[in-house]
């Protein structure tokens, strides 16, 4: 039986990374281009993702999580509202996929270029939208299968810290309308609550992932693609999806499709950093400074009415904020 190393020894790690990579380059060119990741298979994905990001180190992104099933509310301007709102969502519910897929820096891919990480969650516990977990469920995830051989939150976020996807320079996220994206994700690496102010949620953001690129921001500048979704945008430009929408997988690997078709078309080739990196939209006082007033100046909650728990509850005001 071959003990596993621990993921903060370096040198028994790199040996152990190296024979499990060899294990799993066996497996042939006949697998699937998107790589569903459990709980049994955590390891040896993460073995192939530290090989592959040296070369491919264009890092498109998509998650999927149990919808929006709060709102807050407090004298607060707009940009500050939606970083409330995304921090009180994420909160109180957990990650259910993440994918990623990995470009170099041409757009070109791996043969396996697509890993989506299915993580533990059991929808008799968690609190979730009614309506966002049937639409995942009719996109095909298995939530039984995520009961059982979801992946450890804990576990994932050791060996990501080590994997080779962050805190580097070299490595460029890319993603679409990120900002629960990168919130759930920050929350998994770091194991703690996210910050309660917005610029300090960018300054750990921006250790973890000093490049980001976010295509729905980019497309403000892109007349005929602006205000579209992902899906729309692929199809105007003629790009073909793999696997299924709403999988965080495919939309993982139609994100980095989309980006260098969009930087081809509409970039001449070269995105301007200082325009586009490290802005989520959503986020990133990007939006008008008004002003968004309640009967109290302290944020509390109100709930969508789809909102599901079996096992939790929270305290609520009788209205919310929509806008």
């Amino acid at each position: 039986k071959t003990q596993t190393a621990s993921p903060f020894s370096t040198t028994s790690q790199t040996q152990t990374e190296r024979a499990i990579f060899q294990q799993a380059s066996m497996m042939g060119p006949s697998q699937p281009i998107i790589r569903d990741i459990w709980n049994d298979n955590l390891e040896i994905e993460m073995a192939r993702i530290r090989e592959l990001v040296e070369k491919y180190n264009y890092v498109a992104m998509d998650t999927e999580y149990p919808g929006v099933v709060v709102k807050a509310i407090g004298t607060l301007s707009l940009a500050e509202y939606n970083y409330q709102n995304v921090r009180c969502n994420v909160e109180m519910m957990k990650l259910i996929q993440l994918g990623i897929s990995l470009f170099d820096e041409n757009g070109n891919h791996p043969d396996i270029p697509t890993f989506q990480f299915n993580f533990k969650y059991n929808l008799d516990d968690e609190m979730h939208s009614e309506k966002s977990i049937n639409l995942l469920k009719q996109s095909g995830i298995d939530f039984n299968a995520h009961r059982d051989r979801g992946i450890d939150p804990i576990r994932f976020g050791e060996l990501f810290i080590t994997s080779g996807l962050a805190f580097l320079d070299n490595v460029k996220w890319i993603s679409f309308h990120s900002n629960y994206d990168f919130a759930y994700l920050l929350k998994v690496l770091t194991a703690q609550a996210l910050p309660s102010e917005e610029r300090e949620f960018f300054n750990v953001l921006r250790a973890y992932f000093p490049y980001i690129y976010d295509i729905k921001h980019m497309i403000i500048s892109c007349k005929n693609l602006k205000n579209r979704g992902l899906s729309d945008i692929a199809s105007i430009l003629a790009l073909k999806r793999t696997g299924n929408q709403h999988q965080a997988g495919s939309d993982s690997l139609l994100t980095g499709d989309v980006f260098f078709k969009i930087r081809q078309v509409h970039f001449d080739g070269i995105i301007d950093d200082s325009k586009y990196c490290g802005v989520i939209y959503g986020l990133t006082n990007i939006w008008p400074s008004v002003s968004i007033s309640s009967d109290d100046s302290s944020i509390s909650l109100s709930t969508v009415s789809s909102a599901s728990s079996s096992s939790s509850s929270i305290r609520t005001s009788t209205s919310g904020l929509e806008i």
